[in-house]
């Protein structure tokens, strides 16, 4: 049986193809399970600092969900470019697989003010680094249940 590629969200993904934020990958790069496999490890590892290290858990938690988006990419043989960076992966992936991805881009702000803080002060809660870590986990989950419905997004 021959997949067809991924229609929802089509558009988008063309557009950010041809403005070379996302790109075409070959070979071991189109392949989503290594990178949901370390978004598994690497959630479990943000989960187990988030008491002791809360601002560390959180990017964790982030680079987590980041790599499950990056996995439904990579089995359609796209990933980022430089250009198009973590927000081409949200934009990508919101286009293409719905609102239940959402959270990502919530992440993906909250993320950036960490590292980029206003005041010293500025750092991440145990709380919303547990909260995090949920919402990683629940990406993860719905990345994977997608994983096997992907095929290439041949180019047009």
């Amino acid at each position: 049986m021959t997949m067809s590629r991924w229609q929802t969200g089509e558009a988008e993904v063309e557009q950010l193809i041809r403005r070379r934020e996302l790109e075409y990958v070959t070979g071991s790069a189109a392949a989503g399970t290594p990178l949901l496999v370390h978004a598994r490890k690497t959630v479990a590892t943000a989960d187990g600092l988030v008491q002791a290290d809360a601002y560390s858990a959180y990017v964790l938690a982030y680079d987590a969900a980041r790599f499950a988006c990056n996995a439904l990419l990579a089995q359609q043989a796209m990933r980022a470019t430089t250009d198009g960076g973590h927000y081409a992966v949200e934009r990508a992936v919101r286009a293409q697989f719905g609102e239940g991805f959402r959270p990502f881009a919530d992440l993906r702000r909250r993320r950036n003010e960490l590292e980029y803080p206003r005041m010293p002060a500025d750092t991440a809660t145990a709380d919303e680094a547990q909260q995090a870590v949920v919402i990683a986990q629940r990406l993860i989950t719905a990345a994977d249940r997608l994983l096997g419905q992907l095929s290439f997004f041949a180019q047009s």
